[in-house]
């Protein structure tokens, strides 16, 4: 096993999609990832969305290069199997409600014991602390909570979300981050194992740029702006004559200049009153309008080509069909031919982050369910005999 994760073995008790995504970030770049399933059903993402031959496509994504272990966590001996793999393990990743750990008898304490060199990292709606934290929380909830909701949609419409699971990404990318820096602490010689606290609500709160500082010292909410990019300006999304839509970023003092001039309007761009983004955004509606003329003008193809030529930021909005036929993904890798089970050919997202060195790769595509047991179970020195009654008694799968 290559890259720059090898010899970091993590221990993934998650579903669906916070967790697993970030395990499988982590399996990307060379760790070994151990997946725990319950028994008979496994992860429900594996009949999530769209299905091939019984199996989510989404589960082939999301779970490629692990390994996938059945467990009955009700059992004594499954609990301590899983005590036996987080022994050995750098990182276990769980996104259970807060507290089920600890009733499975595996909480941060008996884990900690065993391994003080282990990062545990937890994910959960609201946080592990704090009077909300017993609540069920989802991804959309953590949107809403998040203030992330509240800002997008149109003006005059319902708060609108993003058509993916954009709460349980971001909680993913930050709880990767946040297990990277305490295996190094550990690594490093810097301290021990530590609890990684990664909340859904906070992970979108994030990304809220300016809003809370806005709010507190201006008295100004930020509302829904529709394609628009609030107080920054000109950036929005504008119509074609063919019925198309494009997203125009001219909002750099030279490129608004820029993008101006090749609109036809070099009065607009000569006007001090718009030489700084305070004072577009102060008439942001008349430089929309201004830029929408003309590209309702145009077909998008010529809208595009005017602005390439021009350095004005600017593209179509992609969908799946966009997405898989653009040379510019197909160039990057971003666009990967996978195998299924059974021979049959699917296209596949690549991997990011780029890295010139040790850059990720896909090893194999999400595993049958505890089609790993075996193996797992034997490096950690379990007779085979125990093995087979294990599953005769229904303790594996």
């Amino acid at each position: 096993m290559s890259g720059p994760l090898a010899g970091i073995k993590v221990i993934e008790i998650g579903t669906l999609i916070a967790a697993p995504f970030a395990a499988r970030m982590m399996a990307e770049f060379g760790a070994e990832v151990i997946k725990i399933e319950a028994p008979v059903d496994g992860d429900p993402i594996r009949k999530w969305r769209k299905l091939h031959e019984g199996t989510s496509l989404w589960w082939y994504l999301q779970s490629r290069n692990k390994k996938s272990i059945s467990i009955n966590l009700k059992s004594d001996e499954g609990i301590d199997i899983v005590k036996r793999l987080a022994a050995g393990a750098d990182v276990l990743i769980e996104n259970l409600k807060p507290g089920a750990l600890e009733k499975l008898g595996l909480g941060w304490d008996v884990l900690h014991a065993l391994n003080p060199g282990l990062t545990m990292v937890r994910i959960s709606g609201y946080g592990q602390t704090g009077p909300y934290k017993d609540r069920p929380g989802f991804g959309a909830i953590g949107e809403a909570m998040g203030g992330i909701r509240y800002t997008t949609g149109e003006a005059d419409g319902v708060p609108a979300r993003a058509g993916v699971s954009l709460g349980d990404s971001l909680a993913s990318l930050h709880a990767v981050m946040g297990a990277l820096m305490s295996v190094l602490r550990v690594k490093t010689g810097q301290g021990e194992g530590q609890v990684v606290d990664v909340s859904l609500m906070e992970s979108v709160f994030n990304l809220m740029e300016s809003l809370v500082p806005e709010y507190d010292l201006l008295g100004h909410v930020r509302e829904r702006s529709g394609g628009a990019l609030p107080g920054i300006a000109p950036s929005n999304t504008y119509p074609t004559r063919d019925g198309a839509y494009v997203v125009i970023a001219g909002n750099s003092n030279p490129i608004f200049k820029r993008l101006m001039n090749v609109i036809g309007r070099p009065d607009l761009a000569e006007d001090p009153a718009f030489a700084q983004n305070d004072g577009r955004a102060a008439q942001s509606a008349l430089l929309d309008a201004a830029i929408a003329g003309w590209t309702s003008a145009n077909s998008i193809e010529n809208v595009l080509a005017a602005l390439e030529e021009t350095g004005v930021p600017a593209g179509r909005i992609y969908s799946a069909a966009d997405i898989v036929a653009d040379p510019h993904y197909q160039a990057r890798g971003m666009i990967l031919d996978a195998e299924l089970p059974g021979g049959t050919q699917v296209k596949m997202p690549g991997i990011v982050p780029k890295l010139s060195d040790t850059p990720g790769e896909v090893r194999w595509q999400g595993p049958a369910l505890g089609e790993h047991t075996s193996a797992v179970l034997a490096e950690l020195g379990i007779a085979a005999a125990d093995i087979q009654r294990m599953k005769n008694e229904g303790v594996v799968q």
